[in-house]
C-alpha cells in the first residue's frame, strides 16, 4: 500500500483479515482497492478499482486504510464463495459491527449504482433469513408502520385459495380489505413463480381484497412514500369491501380463515 500510494485501500478478504474477522487471514494475495481511473497493477496481486468509496465505507487499522466492515463484507462477494460470505454476514451481526437496516442501507445504495455481485449477496442473505424464519424486510415493513402511527397488521394470513395453493399474504390490516405484499429481494422471477404469483394477486382481485406491493427499493430508500401510499389504502373514507373469505368460515372458499398460517 505504501508503494502504491494514497488512495488505496485494503478491500474485500484483506480488509476483513485486517479488522479481525474469522477465517481471514492476512496472507497474499492482498486484495486492494484505488478509485476508477488510477491504472495501478503489481504481479501476485489483486487491484480493483471502484467510484463508489463514499466516507460511510472508509475506516482505518493499525495505520492502513481499509473499507468498513459492512463495505467489505459486500464487496466480498465478489471474490469469495457463498461459505465465506455467509460466515462474514453471520459475524457481522453477531459481533455488532453493522446493524441490519444499515447493512441494506448500504446495499441498497450501491445496487442503485450497478454495483456487481449484489444479486448474489441477497440470494445469501435470503437463505440465511429463510432457515431463521426472520425476515429483515417484513420487520422492517412493520416498523416503518408502527413509526408511521398506523394501525398495526396481521401478519402472514391465509386469506383464500389459488389452483390449490393456500394464498397466505404478508400483511392484512384488520378488518378492511387493504392487503400489502413485500417483493422480498428477488431480482428476477422463474416462469412459474411468475405464472404462481399472477394466480394469487387475481384470487385476491376476485374476491375483493385491494394488494399494495411494494420492493426492496421502495422499503430500503423511498420509506416515505410506502408510508404515504399505504395511509391512502386506509383511509377512512374510503369505501372498503367486505370479502366474503374474512369470514372465519368462507362457503364460497371452502377452508378456515387463519391469522397466523394455520
Amino acid at each position: 500500500m505504501h508503494d502504491i500510494g494514497p488512495p488505496v485501500r485494503a478491500f474485500g478478504p484483506t480488509s476483513l483479515a485486517l479488522g479481525g474477522f474469522d477465517r481471514f487471514v492476512l496472507l497474499k494475495p492482498f486484495h486492494l482497492v484505488v478509485p476508477r481511473g488510477r491504472n495501478i497493477s503489481r504481479i501476485g496481486h489483486f487491484i480493483h478499482t471502484s467510484q463508489n468509496l463514499d466516507p460511510i465505507d472508509c475506516e482505518s487499522a493499525f495505520g492502513l486504510d481499509i473499507t468498513s466492515p459492512t463495505r467489505s463484507v459486500i464487496d466480498l462477494v465478489r471474490v469469495a464463495g457463498p461459505a465465506q460470505v455467509r460466515s462474514a454476514l453471520q459475524q457481522l451481526q453477531r459481533d455488532g459491527l453493522s446493524s441490519r437496516s444499515f447493512l441494506h442501507q448500504r446495499i441498497a445504495a450501491l445496487r442503485s449504482r450497478g454495483r456487481y455481485g449484489i444479486p448474489l449477496l441477497l440470494d445469501i442473505i435470503s437463505e440465511i433469513e429463510a432457515e431463521s424464519g426472520d425476515s429483515w424486510l417484513e420487520q422492517r415493513m412493520l416498523q416503518l408502520i408502527a413509526e408511521a402511527g398506523l394501525p398495526i397488521p396481521i401478519c402472514q394470513q391465509v386469506l383464500t385459495r389459488a389452483n390449490a395453493r393456500l394464498v397466505r399474504v404478508d400483511f392484512r390490516f384488520g378488518d378492511t380489505n387493504l392487503v400489502i405484499e413485500v417483493l422480498g429481494y428477488r431480482w428476477h422471477r422463474t416462469r412459474e413463480q411468475m405464472q404462481r404469483d399472477a394466480d394469487r394477486m387475481n384470487q385476491l382481485t376476485l374476491e375483493g381484497f385491494r394488494v399494495l406491493q411494494f420492493t426492496y427499493e421502495a422499503i430500503t430508500t423511498t420509506p416515505a412514500l410506502v408510508i404515504d401510499q399505504i395511509r391512502s389504502g386506509l383511509d377512512p373514507f374510503d369505501p372498503f369491501i367486505s370479502p366474503s373469505s374474512v369470514s372465519p368460515h368462507s362457503p364460497k372458499s371452502g377452508y378456515v380463515v387463519t391469522q397466523n398460517g394455520g
